[in-house]
């Protein structure tokens, strides 16, 4: 009985010393999380892989609530900003964010970098004007990555499939002509 008495003790002085333990908040952990606003479960779930591959700037970037220019791999946010076209997001995200005729010689690790900048800003840009326009900018690099996985012989989950990107892109066309459409569709079919 003596035993039981000591583990109860103990198991609770270890319960409260984790409890009185300061806690790290997932958005205390990412430089480009700002403000308060709750972050939607799918933006939250990989912010903190997302945090180990982003730095911050001091400069803010424009219309996101104060969210700082981010890098990853050596690319800047703000030399890859749609806000930068006349042209709608995803009419910017067609010239920007390019494949080689063969999508399977695409660097895959360039297009991963530039969508990390653009999901750092939407994870930081919740609440703002400005997420449902990025929105189609990020949902096109996601679509050029597929596009390159399916040429290169990927298995990939429904999620991320070429088809499934090709409809977030043009559900998410804020502003985008019909020509703009039509020129991401036909990508679709250029695997």
């Amino acid at each position: 009985m003596f035993g039981f008495v000591k583990l109860v003790v103990a198991v609770s002085f270890v319960a409260t010393l984790v409890a009185a333990a300061p806690t790290l908040h997932r958005r205390q952990s990412a430089c480009f999380i700002v403000g308060k606003t709750s972050l939607p479960a799918e933006v939250a779930s990989g912010i903190s892989a997302l945090a180990s591959q982003v730095t911050c700037g001091s400069k803010t970037i424009a219309n996101t609530g104060g969210v700082p220019d981010v890098t990853s791999g050596g690319i800047t946010y703000s030399s890859i900003d749609f806000q930068s076209s006349n042209k709608s997001p995803v009419g910017f995200a067609l010239d920007t964010f390019k494949t080689p005729a063969d999508p399977a010689t695409a660097n895959l690790a360039t297009l991963q970098n530039q969508l990390n900048t653009y999901l750092a800003m939407e994870a930081g840009s919740t609440g703002s004007k400005i997420l449902p326009k990025l929105k189609g900018t990020k949902f096109f690099i996601q679509f050029q990555i597929a596009r390159v996985r399916t040429a290169q012989g990927a298995k990939l989950g429904v999620a991320d499939t070429v088809e499934h990107q090709l409809g977030k892109v043009l559900k998410n066309a804020v502003g985008a002509t019909q020509v703009e459409k039509d020129a991401v569709t036909a990508l679709s079919k250029q695997l």
